[in-house]
């Protein structure tokens, strides 16, 4: 039976095209190994779920890559924005019978699987779980169902985005638990000492 399921927003891995505020100053090389080496973190962490997990390509689904055909489902990021991307991706979920859906990126060191696990438990009593990133914006959101405004009218990858949706769910009536504040890797500023 599909109870949980974990998106994974993934930036098909291209030199020059990933972490572009994190290249303007340390290089697009560094910055290209640094993505790698944080999407093998969120791949390490999300192996660990006990939860059905799916990978969302920004360009081409690569079948052939570190991602496991066995462990991931694999599917296309489609729309314009952001916001629609992940709309998107959480219609998809919940059409195909998902109870409680859960969507990260590839940018969050700090990120652990117990974080996770513990977003899917908190689902069963909230409406909405989210992880406040240190920039302004989140590292996870959860529902358990799904409510289109919260990926509306956003000033997406600006300092607002968390505020505007907490400020939405409080609009919808929704309960809302947050998780710990992590950084996710923008600039070198963001950066763990073992990067």
């Amino acid at each position: 039976m599909k109870t949980d399921l974990l998106i994974i927003f993934y930036r098909n891995p291209e030199l020059g095209k990933v972490k572009t505020r994190l290249a303007a100053t340390v290089g697009d090389e560094k910055a290209f190994a640094i993505y790698l080496k944080l999407a093998s973190h969120t791949r390490e962490v999300a192996l660990q779920t006990a939860c059905d997990r799916v990978v969302y390509y920004s360009d081409f689904i690569d079948t052939e890559d570190s991602w496991s055909n066995d462990q991931f489902k694999k599917s296309l990021q489609t729309g314009e924005s952001l916001g629609e991307r992940m709309k998107q991706a959480f219609a998809n979920s919940f059409d195909a019978g998902y109870k409680r859906v859960c969507i990260i990126g590839t940018d969050c060191p700090g990120l652990t699987t117990q974080i996770i696990n513990e977003s899917f438990v908190k689902l069963k009593s909230n409406d909405v779980v989210i992880g406040p990133a240190t920039d302004g914006g989140y590292y996870l959101l959860g529902m358990e169902n799904f409510w289109p405004a919260l990926f509306e009218n956003k000033a997406w990858s600006t300092d607002s985005v968390l505020s505007r949706t907490v400020q939405d769910a409080k609009q919808l009536n929704l309960l809302n638990f947050l998780l710990p504040t992590l950084t996710d890797v923008d600039e070198e500023k963001d950066l763990p000492t073992q990067y």
